[in-house]
């Protein structure tokens, strides 16, 4: 079921749960039952997941200006294995 957005001139919004691709341009008010036209509006794209979302607005702000940088990012520093462990110490290094 889809949900779909009316508007009455004489009282405001309503929303309809109908199967997907059957609302018609108008349907009768609940209050009044004069025609209220269909509204289209902005799919609920809020109520999915915060990860995802946050993805398609960071790959939708790249997509006309990328971001620049002037070098590669710097290489975090590799902890000493040999360091770590004594048993490393005695063996050779390149």
């Amino acid at each position: 079921m889809a949900l779909y957005v009316y508007r009455c001139e004489d009282h405001g919004l309503t929303e309809r749960a109908l199967p997907m691709g059957t609302a018609g341009r108008t349907a009768p008010c609940a209050d009044c039952g004069s025609p209220a036209v269909r509204v289209f509006t902005a799919p609920r794209l809020s109520l999915g997941d915060p990860i995802r979302r946050a993805l398609i607005d960071r790959t939708e702000r790249t997509r006309d200006e990328p971001q620049v940088v002037s070098s590669p990012p710097a290489r975090p520093a590799r902890p000493e294995a040999a360091a770590a462990n004594p048993a490393l110490r005695r063996l050779p290094r390149p």
